[in-house]
């Protein structure tokens, strides 16, 4: 197994810095949790607005510092990396936004985001073999080059300027991928092509993805392994199988619960959530669910759970499964399915 991206115990706060003295935002706390490339898979982070998800894709690419903690690859701190350090980096770990139009330049063709990073990273001796690539590229995501090379980005869908930011990424031949909700503003209908598009870079080439959503379906489609965030914290990991089919962490329940059945005859099985009166909570230094859960008890309040692993592949942050081991949270990678 070779680690290619590590998160070790990183906590990101907001508001601390300055003269002025603000609140503090916990944004992440003290989460693991690493990527490999042999094997490669595809690990879904999920969780609502505000559960961390897009602060730890800003972590693991470098953009912002971890408050405490490091952010590895290939064994370096990539906050004290040197500059050719840092430029093999930013080619082996690519990123796909959310919005598919807001990473293009109206003013020039599609083609500019495609030859720009050849250029940058001297991946093409020439004009003839820049063209090769992209071609290829864009054939690989299963996009036409006659139907996208040489057009504006309004000339074409949502979907398509999506999956060229996906043959933007495969051209710099990176070892990793974070897909930022990368499905979220396109049709449902073409959910599934980039889904679909994804899934075969990381089968034919070995690319390892990071794919963070706040939609379980998806999710569920297309990882091997999932992570679900609450407030910043890892609530359930493992298995996507396991974690989705059969959730054990009460906000995983509620997250799944929400998810619309095909079947009209059948009723959606939505959780029960207590209504909380605010005002009226005491400072909890325990569970933050803990004012949510049905199964809240006095310990929750006090102490805040560790990561329990109740099956091999699954470990679960909560104190109904206290009787099961307990795992220290740079160890959750060992909960994921090894692909073969």
């Amino acid at each position: 197994m070779t680690v290619l991206l590590e998160a070790r115990n990183v906590t990101k706060i907001f508001g601390s810095s300055g003269l002025i003295k603000k609140k503090e935002t916990f944004a992440l706390e003290d989460l693991s949790l690493f990527i490999t490339q042999n094997p490669s898979s595809i690990t879904g982070v999920a969780g609502e607005s505000g559960s961390g998800k897009t602060t730890l894709a800003r972590l693991l690419l470098g953009f912002i510092a971890p408050t405490r903690g490091v952010v590895l690859y290939k064994g370096r701190d990539i906050q004290k990396m040197s500059r050719d350090e840092k430029l093999e980096f930013r080619r082996e770990v690519q990123v796909v936004f959310q919005d598919p139009y807001e990473v293009y330049n109206p003013f020039y063709k599609v083609d500019h985001a495609l030859i720009t990073p050849l250029r940058k990273f001297h991946l093409a001796k020439s004009k003839t073999e820049a063209f090769n690539l992209i071609e290829g590229a864009l054939e690989a995501i299963g996009l036409h080059p006659s139907e996208t090379i040489g057009r504006y980005p309004h000339q074409l869908s949502g979907g398509q300027c999506q999956r060229i930011m996906v043959a933007r990424a495969l051209l710099l031949k990176p070892r990793v991928i974070i897909a930022d909700e990368p499905v979220s503003m396109v049709d449902a209908s073409l959910r599934a092509t980039i889904l679909k598009s994804l899934r075969k870079i990381n089968k034919d080439f070995g690319i390892s993805i990071l794919y963070i959503s706040h939609d379980l379906t998806t999710t569920y489609q297309i990882s091997d392994n999932i992570i679900v965030l609450y407030q910043g914290f890892v609530v359930e990991a493992g298995d996507v199988e396991l974690v989705i089919k059969n959730p054990q962490h009460p906000y995983t329940k509620l997250l799944v619960s929400s998810i619309p059945l095909p079947d009209p005859d059948k009723k959606w099985k939505q959780e029960r959530t207590p209504i909380v009166d605010q005002s009226s909570i005491k400072e909890n230094h325990g569970c933050k669910f803990e004012d949510r859960c049905p199964y809240a008890m006095s310990i929750c309040r006090k102490n805040l759970p560790p990561l329990y692993q109740t099956d091999r592949y699954r470990a679960v942050r909560c104190f109904l499964y206290k009787d099961s081991p307990a795992i220290p949270g740079d160890a959750i990678g060992e909960v994921f399915v090894r692909k073969e």
